[in-house]
């Protein structure tokens, strides 16, 4: 029978085409806030770096109250490194709202989301937003959608999709793009009307799939997944089906369905609601949660393997705990192991005693997400270069994870996107030119990305839009070139000095100012040429006793180059160290001494 009263829709769009802002409009149209309420923008990007980020990194789930109707809303992220949790959401939703740039028209991520949400049969709601834009052009924007999902396959059924357009910033929705509908009934309608109602059996055997898993610190793992059929109670006995087919029994503590903006413990829930389990102790995703007596077993869901790892280990700095109130290896060793409790889609392990715990995740900036709150807690820590997960084949080949990468870009600077990505081991797929934008695909390996989109902003002057996820383990492509400038290395520990930064800018980029704390071995800037060099950044000026007012010259220094953790990580060599503390982000050698590195180059 099909539950009537219960939507299942799944947001999704690439970055930034304003899906999280669609949903605020969707909680004020079903009046989730009190008319006096204070409440902030984007109201779901709920964490700090979310916010600051603009984009989604967990996929988040709420409810609305509907004509009687409740519709589970589930926003996904729009990056590929968290890919993973948009294919593992699907499973939850009968359709989606795939949401498109009136401006921009789908895009790479587009692509990839899409072609998820078909391979899963689910029913589409076009929504092309941002109408209001200027140059939109959502005529064109339609015709492209309907290219993009003919090419990736789509049934004839799905090719028949409704369209909403809409304006999320401004809160309409309209059924035509230029009558003057001003507010969201439009898009909550036609979700009641062309989203399907769940199809479930609510006396059949109790069915949990699970998709997700949060974490409490008061009760451990929760399960979140959609009930499939039955219904499930507090207190229930059931069996727990893990993915390598392992089986135990457990009890239900507490359930819990989505509410508004957060959950509410409930005794009972019937099939078709998503629901949020407490009792099994090790969920994973994928893992069954089923009745005893009439076990049942649904397709695994695959969770994509990392594709690159970085070590972390407790910072060596000479000016440890002076910015950080946390840097022993024990605590960094905890919070990591309180991490892989929460987080399915990284792998933590620990190494050998003493040289850390290795981290793999889908990509730079899903590892830098992680740093990023570590610092925030007052962690001080050091990580290595990001390395690159490589696996054997049967015949004892090595195989590495290949990226597909599109970029678009004006057609006059194709042939140096071309250019950036041959250096870079890239192969170029497909090729086409609409109007006066080309766009690019190229397979290459995950290696070559790092770094890449600066590069690539470089040759194309800023104009390049480039977006990669993986796609396969391939064939290793052999080595690459590093980075060809050497590394400016400050001799001793000390406060950066005007008088000798003035003179070492000549020679290459700075990434320290004056006044700074510096300590030997730190990497202090990027010289122009080959090989690292040694220099002094405490040099002052000698003064003389014949000296008038007006006799020193007025000392301009370039502002220094600033790292991001993404930036910083991709720009380090195999012997180098990032040193993450709340304040700051330092480069410097793994052996801090001259000395040491002379015998190590030796060896």
């Amino acid at each position: 029978m099909k539950q009537e009263n219960i939507r299942n829709v799944a947001i999704i769009a690439h970055v930034d085409h304003g899906k999280t802002t669609l949903v605020d409009r969707l909680l004020y149209a079903a009046n989730v806030f009190r008319s006096n309420q204070q409440v902030e923008e984007r109201v779901l990007d709920s964490n700090d770096q979310e916010r600051e980020r603009g984009i989604t990194i967990l996929s988040k789930n709420i409810s609305i109250q509907y004509k009687n109707v409740k519709i589970n809303v589930i926003d996904t992220p729009g990056h590929a490194d968290f890919g993973g949790e948009v294919e593992r959401v699907l499973n939850m939703a009968d359709g989606a709202l795939l949401i498109v740039d009136a401006f921009e028209g789908p895009m790479p991520q587009t692509r990839f989301v899409l072609s998820h949400a078909l391979d899963q049969g689910l029913r589409i709601v076009l929504v092309i937003n941002k109408i209001d834009r200027p140059g939109s052009r959502p005529e064109e924007v339609l015709d492209e959608v309907f290219d993009l999902m003919v090419e990736l396959g789509a049934s004839d059924e799905q090719l028949d999709f409704p369209v909403v357009y809409a304006s999320a910033v401004n809160g309409f929705a309209r059924y035509e793009y230029d009558d003057d509908n001003m507010d969201m009934v439009p898009l909550l309608d036609t979700i009641l009307k062309e989203i399907p109602a769940p199809e479930v059996d609510p006396d059949g055997p109790v069915a949990l799939q699970i998709c997700t898993v949060d974490h409490s610190s008061f009760v451990g793992r929760i399960g979140v997944g959609r009930l499939h059929s039955g219904t499930m109670h507090k207190n229930e006995q059931v069996l727990v089906i893990k993915n390598n087919g392992t089986r135990y029994n457990t009890v239900i503590k507490q359930v819990f369905t989505f509410e508004a903006l957060g959950k509410a413990e409930v005794q009972e829930v019937s099939a078709g609601d998503i629901i949020a389990v407490v009792g099994v102790d090790d969920a994973d995703i994928g893992d069954m949660v089923t009745s005893r007596e009439n076990p049942v077993r649904l397709d695994p869901i695959a969770v994509e393997e990392p594709t690159m790892a970085v070590v972390f280990e407790a910072s060596s700095s000479p000016l440890v705990g002076r910015e950080g109130e946390i840097v022993g290896s024990r605590q960094l060793n905890e919070r990591l192991m309180r991490e892989a409790e929460s987080n399915i889609s990284m792998r933590i392990e620990p190494l050998e005693e003493g040289s850390g715990i290795s981290v793999a995740g889908r990509g730079v900036l899903h590892l830098s997400v992680l740093m990023e709150t570590m610092r925030r807690e007052g962690f001080e820590f050091q990580v290595g270069r990001p390395q690159v997960i490589i696996k054997t084949d049967e015949q004892g080949r090595k195989l590495e994870p290949i990226e597909e990468a599109t970029v678009d870009v004006p057609s006059e600077y194709a042939g140096k996107v071309i250019e950036v990505f041959g250096n870079a081991g890239g192969e170029m797929t497909d090729m086409f030119t609409r109007e006066d934008q080309t766009h690019l695909v190229f397979k290459i390996p995950s290696r070559g990305t790092m770094g890449l989109k600066t590069r690539l902003l470089n040759a194309t002057h800023g104009e390049a839009n480039m977006f990669h996820h993986f796609s396969e383990y391939g064939a290793y492509r052999g080595e690459f070139a590093g980075r060809k400038n050497g590394s400016m290395i400050a001799m001793s520990t000390g406060k950066s000095v005007a008088y000798a930064l003035d003179t070492l800018q000549q020679r290459g980029r700075m990434f320290v100012g004056p006044g700074e704390d510096c300590y030997e071995g730190m990497i202090v800037g990027e010289s122009a040429k080959e090989g690292d060099m040694v220099v002094n950044v405490e040099k002052a000026k000698q003064l003389g006793n014949q000296r008038s007012s007006g006799a020193d010259k007025a000392i301009q220094l370039t502002p220094p180059v600033t790292f991001t953790l993404e930036e910083a990580l991709e720009y380090i060599q195999d012997d180098e160290l990032v040193e993450v503390t709340p304040k700051s982000i330092r480069l410097r050698k793994r052996l801090l001494s001259a000395i040491d590195r002379k015998k190590a180059n030796k060896q």
